[in-house]
Parts: C-alpha cells; sequence; structure tokens
C-alpha cells in the first residue's frame, strides 16, 4: 500500500511530497522548505525515486545542519526524514 503525504504526521514533523512538483522546481522547492524549517523539526520527504543527486547537494549546502534518514527504499516510493539539527 502506498504511502499517503497527505496523512497528518506529528507535532514538528512536516510532509513534503516531491511527486505533485514539476521536475524542474522540484529542487528549489525542496531547498526553500528545509530553509523554513527550525531546529528540531524533520520533513518527511515522499518521491518515486532515490534522490541520491539531490541527497549529495543536500549534503554539500546544509553539511551537518540536517541529518538524513531513509524511512522506506520501495521501488517507486521512497521516503526520507531530513531532521535540522541546526542552522545551516
Amino acid at each position: 500500500m502506498p504511502h499517503d503525504c497527505s496523512t497528518p504526521t506529528a507535532s514538528g514533523l512536516y510532509a513534503f511530497d516531491a511527486r505533485g512538483i514539476a521536475k524542474r522546481f522540484r529542487h528549489a522547492a525542496i531547498f526553500g522548505a528545509l530553509q523554513a524549517l527550525q531546529p528540531g523539526e524533520t520533513m518527511r520527504f515522499c518521491n518515486d525515486h532515490d534522490p541520491v543527486p539531490l541527497l549529495r547537494q543536500i549534503d554539500q549546502y546544509f553539511g551537518a545542519g540536517v541529518r538524513v534518514a531513509y524511512v522506506s527504499r520501495q521501488p517507486g516510493e521512497v521516503l526520507i526524514d531530513f531532521h535540522v539539527i541546526g542552522e545551516s
């Protein structure tokens, strides 16, 4: 059963479903969402593929300020928690 990113999440955990965003705008939207988070907050990222190039870009930009943890890594459905642990 596919994950429903519209389902409400716990306080401090915000869903971000990249599948509905035009590809040309995705990275900018993701970076904007990450920059809007406060330390201690988490963005649960939903995508249809494993975004390895994006993860490298996030690491280069945010470094240790954002912790990345896979929640699910299934074909056609990837869930990743981006947890902000400090300012970039």
